[in-house]
């Protein structure tokens, strides 16, 4: 019994020995190699990514990839961005031309599966929805039968489009571009009669268009939009540096540590406060980081409602409710697997 005692805390031993600092993967090790984080970007969202006046990065994304190079590199400054396509986001996660993909990907069975991709955490939850022209006196989606519909190829809003027309035996006319831009473009022209994509995204456009006050975004939401952060399938340690970044940014929020506060918290006697900060544990060397890796996402980007009102919500000119996106104590989805 005394021998089965002196292994098992050998074992422990070992155990806290290898919690001090795990081996950089595949993934950490180029990270660190370049000195930065390569994130896939949309060429232009508002709210989730956009280039502002300055070329600077800007949106719930972009800000997401900032704090996955605060975590991983203690400094936000080493977030890199690679404009892509809908057409070419996957295959450059795949063939590792990013590092990690915080843009506008909806989660699904096949791109989980089939794509060489793993999704780590959502970080919006959305739905497709339509937008028209006032004048059209359009309410309803269903009163779309017989439209010209303008859609952006390689994206979930396609298949959605034609599910759900053949779903409600309505006849509708899809124009189908390449780009995002295109797709904008060919909607303010009077290409077609509505424009279809995430709800959130219509939003982001109408503010973008001549005159936002004479387009309505219908009621009716045709889909779930997961949006949600994706790495590639085979490296288990970035997987899980992603998804708890954007677990710590949602922990943050529920346990009132800010950008501006975040500093002062470090001197809390919360047990949840002190292991998110690092003054407990080893979680951030149980990934490979330094413990301070939720601290300096934290202080680079603020918690997840911060993110969301500065880019998405009533601080931002897109102006959305929280609605799903809220906390969990709140009646939303937000809901952070504990730190500990």
């Amino acid at each position: 019994m005394k021998s089965i005692f002196l292994a098992a805390l050998g074992m422990l031993a070992a155990g806290s020995a290898a919690a001090q600092m795990a081996s950089p993967g595949p993934t950490l090790a180029a990270v660190r190699s370049r000195d930065a984080v390569i994130c896939g970007a949309h060429p232009g969202a508002p709210g989730f990514n956009v280039l502002d006046s300055q070329g600077v990065h800007r949106g719930l994304d972009a800000d997401t990839c900032r704090a996955i190079a605060a975590a991983a590199l203690g400094d936000a400054a080493k977030a890199r961005w690679i404009i892509l396509s809908s057409q070419a986001r996957l295959p450059a996660l795949q063939s590792g031309q990013v590092d990690v993909l915080p843009r506008t990907t909806t989660w699904t069975q096949t791109r989980d599966t089939a794509n060489g991709l793993n999704f780590t955490a959502v970080n919006f939850y959305d739905g497709q929805g339509f937008m028209v022209r006032k004048s059209a006196n359009v309410t309803r989606a269903r009163d779309l039968a017989g439209a010209t519909i303008c859609v952006t190829s390689g994206t979930t809003n396609e298949l959605n489009l034609a599910d759900w027309a053949r779903a409600n035996n309505i006849q509708v006319q899809p124009l189908v571009f390449d780009q995002n831009e295109e797709t904008r473009n060919a909607y303010n022209s009077g290409r077609c009669d509505a424009f279809t994509t995430d709800a959130s995204q219509l939003a982001g456009i109408r503010t973008a268009l001549r005159d936002p006050a004479e387009h309505i975004i219908l009621p009716d939401i045709i889909s779930k939009e997961p949006l949600a952060v994706a790495v590639r399938h085979g490296d288990d340690q970035w997987f899980d540096i992603v998804r708890w970044t954007v677990f710590a940014l949602i922990e943050a929020e529920e346990l009132g540590v800010t950008q501006a506060n975040v500093d002062e918290m470090l001197n809390s006697q919360n047990p949840s406060i002190r292991r998110l900060l690092g003054n407990a544990g080893d979680h951030g060397p149980l990934m490979g980081l330094d413990r301070r890796w939720a601290y300096n996402a934290i202080k680079a980007v603020g918690n997840y409602g911060e993110i969301f009102e500065r880019n998405l919500g009533s601080g931002s000119p897109i102006g959305l409710q929280r609605g799903v996106n809220d906390l969990w104590t709140r009646g939303g989805l937000m809901y952070a697997m504990p730190v500990r």
